[in-house]
């Protein structure tokens, strides 16, 4: 039973992809209809212009030949017969007139010599009638027209085609010049009508045929122009997808081929200018990570000097000149800002790299910043609302990188009391850190985790360097989560921090998809 299962559902999937190929702004059904409804027309107008002029040859063939041969059976048989016939004078006569090529019925209608009128058909009693001739060709027959120049005969032929019970009639009549019977002519054109039916059902058979013909040749035709137009929008989309190498093969001359061209020509255009940039921001990397190391050195020396000053000014002794003592602290406490700035551009070079990598280890998050705020004095200026428990399988490192950007932030921008509360989602550890401060601008809201970016105008002048709310997001991308800002309801910036409970490692290029993923979340 699974593998039938299986194939019907492939079955289904392979015809839903046939059926959103064909909807119908797709340029290959527009293109299958446009053929089929010109060829429908051309097929159509050219099928109706044939019957129309076929039915009219086939019946004025007829006509022609019925008339010619009744008006000569009225001159030769009609016109023998006494002026004032008997009735049976006129039924001899009709038979024989009906017994000519055209097997046509006859209606004789005269006077005999008592003044009272006769009639003769070529049929039985209930054959042939006056009363099956129309009034109006009855009234143009019997009508005496005036002899003159232009009109030589005082009655006339004429006809008139009818229909009876869905069979087709050709009547006519006239009458004997110089006196004698009047005589009328009923002949069926059934058999000029079944002719004419064929001839229609052949019409419309090639009509279909030709209709079936047009959707093949579109289809032909949509399948020759759309797939170079199929091969550049796959092309495009490798090309978005960051395949820069990706090329059209170019053949002949016509538009599409120039559009391959153009393709071709934007594709190695861009790839250079992909590679002069990544050579560029791989130099300006090398250089921020080799300075940053150059740095380290003196650093690493400046920093002990200063470190000895540092005793001196909190020696009782007072052994500091205090003319110099402001600038002996303002040393200090700029070479503890230089050393810092150092440390976070060299994490920000692993970041770029690629390098970066998590040590992960089952933390328990309430300890965790419970320590952090800990290390660096916070305890009497954050509220911490955490119950221990909460584990989750992260790089004890970097959630502490990350806690001490967030909540020296708050501190340095928003002011005390700090909170932070940890919470337990499906997947995740939430972790929200807020401030008791003015907030953040909404011109600013989108740039708080951008590099070296500061509020100048709405904050004071901040001792960092612009590097840890950028570095704290990296951090949080690393391991497959995301930070947030916004402002509270209640007053106050609000940072979220959302962590998975179990990160494994990511390649590299894993972490670079996590990252563009949760950016474009934020965007949108």
């Amino acid at each position: 039973m699974t593998p039938a299962h299986g194939g019907f559902r492939g079955w289904a999937a392979a015809r839903a992809r046939q059926v959103a190929r064909l909807r119908f702004t797709s340029l290959r059904l527009r293109l299958v209809v446009v053929f089929g409804l010109v060829a429908l027309t051309a097929a159509v107008s050219a099928s109706a212009i044939a019957y129309w002029l076929n039915r009219e040859a086939v019946l004025t063939r007829t006509q022609d030949a019925v008339l010619a041969d009744f008006q000569q059976e009225m001159q030769n048989r009609a016109g023998a017969l006494p002026e004032h016939p008997t009735q049976d004078e006129l039924q001899h006569t009709a038979g024989q007139m009906a017994n000519s090529s055209q097997r046509f019925s006859v209606l004789l209608v005269a006077q005999d010599d008592n003044g009272r009128t006769v009639y003769g058909n070529s049929g039985a009693l209930d054959g042939f009638a006056l009363q099956d001739v129309p009034k109006s060709l009855r009234t143009a027959v019997n009508k005496e027209q005036e002899v003159n120049a232009n009109n030589k005969y005082a009655y006339h032929l004429y006809w008139q085609r009818t229909v009876e019970d869905g069979t087709p009639y050709l009547v006519a009549g006239t009458k004997v010049i110089g006196g004698g019977p009047t005589g009328y002519m009923l002949k069926s054109l059934e058999p000029e009508a079944k002719d004419l039916n064929s001839l229609a059902w052949s019409l419309g058979i090639a009509t279909g045929l030709a209709l079936i013909g047009s959707a093949l040749l579109a289809q032909a035709a949509a399948t020759t122009v759309l797939k170079p137009v199929h091969r550049l929008g796959v092309a495009a989309r490798r090309l978005g997808e960051g395949k820069l190498d990706t090329r059209l093969r170019v053949s002949g001359t016509d538009e599409l081929a120039d559009l391959s061209r153009t393709f071709n020509d934007a594709a190695e255009a861009l790839e250079k200018r992909v590679a002069e940039m990544a050579a560029r921001e791989d130099s300006s990397r090398r250089f921020v990570a080799d300075m940053s190391h150059e740095l380290r050195t003196p650093l690493t020396a400046i920093t002990a000097v200063t470190e000895i000053l540092e005793e001196e000014l909190e020696a009782e002794s007072g052994s500091m000149d205090p003319m110099i003592e402001p600038a002996v602290r303002l040393v200090v406490s700029e070479t503890r800002r230089l050393n810092d700035l150092v440390e976070n551009l060299m994490e920000v070079t692993r970041f770029d790299a690629g390098t970066a990598r998590l040590v992960l280890d089952d933390v328990d998050i309430a300890d965790q910043i419970t320590a952090c705020i800990d290390a660096r004095a916070w305890l009497d200026a954050v509220e911490l609302n955490a119950e221990r428990g909460i584990h989750a399988r992260l790089d004890p490192r970097r959630l502490d990188v990350i806690m001490a950007n967030l909540i020296g932030n708050a501190l340095k921008h928003g002011g005390s009391p700090v909170q932070v509360s940890v919470r337990e989602a499906v997947e995740d550890v939430v972790i929200e850190v807020r401030d008791h401060g003015p907030g953040i601008p909404e011109d600013v809201l989108p740039h708080v985790f951008d590099r070296f970016y500061k509020a100048s105008a709405s904050r004071p002048r901040s001792e960092g360097s612009g590097l840890g709310l950028s570095i704290a997001m990296e951090s949080a991308h690393i391991h497959g989560g995301a930070i947030t800002a916004a402002n509270s309801p209640e007053g106050g910036a609000v940072f979220t921090l959302s962590l998975p409970r179990d990160a494994s490692e990511l390649t590299a290029q894993e972490t670079d998809e996590k990252k563009n993923g949760k950016r474009a979340e934020g965007e949108a």
